[in-house]
């Protein structure tokens, strides 16, 4: 059964994340275009992260947000660690252990295939629920939390608020790619182009996309067109920017998010 066949389903996510989800659409059918609508680059230093990474041996909780912010924490340590420690992942660990915490399946993922074994990934993958699992086990410690630029700041907040001490370093940052304008007002100049859906993965490809159709000089979101949303924080980005998503994972992940429009598009 092919629920998606026919429909024309535009994705956001950063080319380097595309494939998966674009895969996993075309599998049930979908005709899929792909413009990202963000891009990840560097911050505008990695001074913070490479200090904490020095000291990284004060740390008695790591927590990660995201993949990409996994794979520049490990090439920060290859770099930082190779002519003093056998491999990245001693330079993290001293006499206690340190305890790992990450936001969602994927991340945790990440950690593993890097040796660094996962303590807690929390019920639901956003920043509330990982505040939450890891509120009552911080008090009086040291919490290094790597994470983009640009971020919502619960988990901080609410860890210092539970006794933690919290430093926050930038890993990386996300911006509009140059390239995405022109293929997104190519794909919105023809009705027979016309995405039947768009889907988000995070707020950021939400603010971003909508900044991508207002340099392409589209004028408003399309009614025909359907928002199909990752989780409740990228819904509530795009309530904000008045799109209501007909479509919202109820597992917050890529093949949450294929499930649902799935659903959707088989329902009468």
């Amino acid at each position: 059964m092919r629920p998606l066949a026919g429909k024309r389903i535009l994705i956001t996510r950063a080319r380097h994340q595309a494939r998966a989800l674009a895969a996993a659409l075309e599998e049930r059918g979908a005709e899929v275009f792909s413009i990202p609508a963000i891009e990840i680059v560097s911050p505008d230093s990695y001074d913070p992260l490479d200090a904490a990474l020095r000291d990284a041996r004060k740390y008695q909780w790591l927590v990660l947000t995201s993949v990409n912010g996994v794979a520049v924490l490990m090439e920060r340590l290859e770099m930082l660690t190779r002519k003093t420690f056998a491999s990245p992942q001693t330079a993290l660990y001293s006499g206690e252990s340190l305890r790992i915490a990450a936001m969602g399946p994927a991340t945790a993922r990440a950690l593993e295939a890097h040796g660094l074994p996962v303590d807690i990934v929390p019920k639901k993958y956003v920043a509330e629920s990982l505040a939450e699992a890891l509120r009552d086990q911080v008090f009086g410690q040291n919490v290094l939390l790597v994470r983009a630029q640009v971020a919502r700041d619960v988990v901080p907040v609410e860890l210092e608020k539970a006794g933690a001490t919290v430093d926050v370093v930038d890993a990386y940052q996300t911006v509009v790619p140059e390239e995405s304008c022109a293929a997104l007002r190519q794909i919105f100049e023809r009705p027979a182009t016309l995405p039947h859906a768009v889907t988000f993965t995070s707020s950021s490809t939400v603010t971003n996309f909508f900044r991508l159709l207002d340099e392409a000089g589209v004028p408003m979101w399309p009614p025909s067109m359907a928002a199909a949303s990752i989780g409740p924080i990228t819904s509530r980005t795009l309530l904000d920017h008045g799109v209501e998503p007909v479509v919202e994972a109820t597992e917050y992940t890529v093949p949450g998010l294929v499930d649902a429009l799935c659903r959707w598009y088989a329902t009468p």
